[in-house]
């Protein structure tokens, strides 16, 4: 199934504003993560703005679509999304990291209204969406749980335990999707921990597998359609290519913008480039 070139169009350019505002929220509040923020913006904006049944209003509904930030740390584009879907005003978002703010560094599902799951220690995302998804499946109802991981997540070995659990339980409407920007917090992944043969990796976990441009609006929702129709017992990953710190020349690609606060001449350079 294709999305139609409008609307890719309009989901293209809510992502290029997504990327200012978080980048101006991370100036103005000199603290959080840009780099991986910026690279799972497509993967996000479509989950929520097209892909899933969630909504302020069905946020306590047994059947409303869940989607799970595994990787913690990417909470401003997270939080971005929320705010565009209503959850809680937009003008919030400049609380980001601050005392008594509900918009912390890693999401909290007791204080944020939209977050599913408390994430930050890398690795517990998958596992509990394990559990989603086999919990809706006895409730009888066919909603799907996204979760979306980092790359240098992946190193974790819990994550591995809960990829063989979902395919023992027939996870068919559980969706993972990587962020595979391929850099992580100390360097490239292929330095720290190299993990070759990604796609033969889950498929002999017991996964269907899909890879695709992460940065492409009509790709990633191809796979997750693709993803949706293929009932066949089996647990979906979709492996999505990203650049960590994509739109940003100076970022892109480095982990020097894991986590690394912006100055105001950077600031200036990056919306700059953003404008284009």
């Amino acid at each position: 199934m294709r999305l139609r070139e409008e609307r890719v169009k309009e989901l293209e350019e809510l992502c290029r504003q997504f990327r200012k505002d978080v980048l101006t929220v991370l100036h103005e509040v000199q603290t959080g993560h840009a780099g991986g923020s910026l690279s799972e913006c497509e993967i996000l904006t479509l989950l929520y703005m097209e892909c899933a049944n969630i909504s302020k209003e069905n946020q306590e509904a047994a059947d409303r679509d869940r989607i799970v930030l595994s990787k913690g740390h990417g909470a401003p584009m997270l939080y971005r999304c929320l705010a565009e879907k209503g959850f809680f005003p937009k003008e919030e978002l400049s609380t980001l990291r601050q005392p008594g703010s509900r918009l912390q560094g890693h999401p909290c599902s007791q204080k944020t209204p939209g977050v599913e799951l408390s994430t930050g220690p890398l690795g517990i995302g998958l596992s509990a969406s394990v559990g989603m998804a086999c919990a809706n499946r006895l409730q009888g109802n066919g909603a799907y749980v996204y979760t979306v991981l980092g790359d240098g997540e992946l190193n974790e070995g819990t994550v591995w335990e809960a990829a063989m659990s979902a395919a023992k339980f027939h996870c068919d409407h559980l969706i993972a999707i990587v962020d595979w920007n391929k850099v992580q917090l100390d360097g490239k992944a292929e330095d720290i921990m190299p993990m070759h043969h990604m796609e033969e990796r889950w498929k002999a976990f017991g996964w269907n597998v899909w890879r695709c441009n992460g940065h492409s609006i009509a790709e990633l929702y191809e796979a997750i359609c693709e993803a949706k129709d293929r009932k066949n017992g089996k647990p979906n990953v979709i492996l999505a290519d990203t650049v960590k710190g994509k739109g940003v020349s100076f970022m892109e690609g480095t982990n020097a913008y894991h986590g690394k606060a912006i100055s105001d001449e950077e600031y200036a350079k990056a919306m700059k480039e953003l404008e284009v």
